[in-house]
């Protein structure tokens, strides 16, 4: 209803205003960023459009977020000043100006007009400090460009279920630390995007970024990478810093740190604990200054029980803890896992696809998803490069997905999370309270959230017994 109310002239002004504006729907989605906002904020408008304020917004909840507040109490705010964290995990202060948006009676939706009062001193020094860097340190930053850097950020890991939403909230809260991150969950959970998110939030994100599965390479050869080499210990060695110099003032990621030998891990232990590298066959040291990021795909506690990792390393590395859920753990993000993936492959193949049919559905929402994420996005994706109209049906699923969901019902029911009508009565209840929660127990709003009749939604509300009060 309020795109309509956009013309192209429109935008083009509200862009050369220089503050920022936002436009969400009742429902609490952005339908209009102007390019102020989108620089503040250091995201782009196509990555937050469509999208729930919190979701973009994670260090805000319902109760002090201004748009959430006007569109519950159809009351503006003006005049008040708000203090919160981007994406990048950047302290930013506005004063906002919050009206809502109405139709007759009706709240349709709300628009934040906000003024950076950021000090433009603070910021000149660091872009004069920032020129003086890219100068001084010019090779290092042709290296960063060339693969030392992190890709995605907070806006690139998506789910509005609450356990992700509070590992958002949780990881941009420890971004700015410089202890030690341990993140566990198993294979294709995302759990390399959430590292990445936490250095570009960080006072690091200017400084190099170096990643290194400890699974991919022999132990000689991983020592002589993470501490480097000086020419002759060793034959054909030569001459360089490892990556432990290359990261320094900035982040290391070692993936798969289980799996790195015993004898190895004695070694990065001493490193971490005095901030002091050695090359192989040298005789001095170097200092450096790198925040160290690790992943696990196993149990943390299976892991110390096998002893595939040493107790004193493991409590070193796991100051700080987090986990990424399973994809069964939080069945309520598939629908928007789905439309993401359907909107980036059909941009990428160039198909008009915009949905998947009921049946593949009711599948996608029972299947236990093993592959997590990654097994999801790649059924996308193999499904997409098949589908000849506007939905993906059964025949467009890879062989094995299709075998499952056509064929081996057994098989269906062994890997899914119960039987199918349990399983979306279990997902339809989460996604009700979870509305109630975002719309403090209104039950209007929240049906109109979850777009249904407010009857069938009390109906609903009654026959899953949800205490609508416990949500508020």
């Amino acid at each position: 209803m309020l795109d309509s109310l956009f013309t192209e002239n429109i935008e083009d002004i509200l862009d050369q205003i220089d503050e920022g504006i936002h436009i969400v729907d009742a429902k609490g989605r952005i339908i209009y960023y102007n390019k102020f906002a989108s620089d503040l904020d250091n995201i782009n408008p196509e990555e937050a459009i469509g999208r729930h304020i919190l979701e973009i917004y994670p260090s805000l909840t319902p109760e002090t977020s201004t748009i959430l507040k006007v569109i519950k109490t159809g009351k503006p705010i003006l005049n008040n000043q708000q203090t919160f964290k981007n994406y990048r995990g950047l302290e930013i202060t506005t004063i906002n100006a919050t009206v809502p948006i109405k139709s007759g009676r009706k709240i349709i939706g709300a628009v934040e007009v906000s003024k950076d009062i950021t000090e433009v001193k603070k910021l000149s020094e660091k872009l004069v400090d920032l020129q003086a860097e890219l100068l001084i340190d010019h090779n290092k930053k042709i290296k960063q460009a060339e693969g030392m850097r992190a890709v995605y950020t907070f806006a690139d890991i998506i789910g509005i279920s609450d356990l992700m939403l509070k590992l958002k909230k949780d990881a941009l809260s420890v971004s700015a630390s410089p202890s030690p991150v341990m993140i566990y969950g198993d294979t294709g959970t995302g759990k390399e995007l959430l590292v990445h998110a936490i250095h570009n939030a960080s006072t690091r994100r200017n400084k190099p970024f170096i990643a290194q599965n400890c699974a991919a390479l022999p132990e000689t050869l991983l020592e002589s990478i993470l501490f480097g080499t000086v020419k002759g210990s060793f034959t054909g060695a030569e001459t360089r810093p490892g990556l432990f110099e290359l990261a320094n003032e900035g982040t290391l990621f070692l993936d798969e740190i289980n799996s790195m030998p015993l004898q190895l891990q004695a070694k990065l232990l001493r490193v971490i604990q005095d901030g002091n590298v050695r090359r192989i066959g040298d005789t001095k040291v170097t200092h450096v200054d790198v925040r160290i990021m690790t992943a696990i795909n196993i149990d943390p506690r299976q892991a110390l029980a096998d002893k595939c990792i040493r107790d004193d390393l493991f409590y070193r590395l796991s100051v700080i803890s987090l986990k990424m859920p399973a994809l069964k753990e939080r069945y309520e993000d598939v629908p928007v896992l789905l439309k993401h993936f359907i909107d980036k492959y059909s941009t990428l193949l160039g198909k008009n696809v915009k949905g998947i049919s009921s049946e593949v559905e009711a599948f996608f929402m029972s299947y236990a998803w093993p592959g997590n994420v990654r097994e999801l996005e790649h059924a996308v994706e193999g499904a997409m490069n098949m589908a000849d109209g506007t939905l993906i049906t059964d025949s467009h699923l890879p062989y094995y997905l299709a075998d499952i969901s056509k064929k081996d019902k057994r098989r269906i029911q062994k890997n899914a999370i119960g039987p199918l009508n349990h399983t979306i009565s279990k997902v339809e209840h989460l996604i009700i309270k979870k509305a109630l929660r975002l719309t403090e127990g209104n039950i209007t709003k929240a049906a109109e959230l979850l777009e249904v009749p407010r009857q069938t939604l009390q109906y609903k509300i009654a026959k899953y017994n949800i205490n609508v009060d416990a949500e508020k």
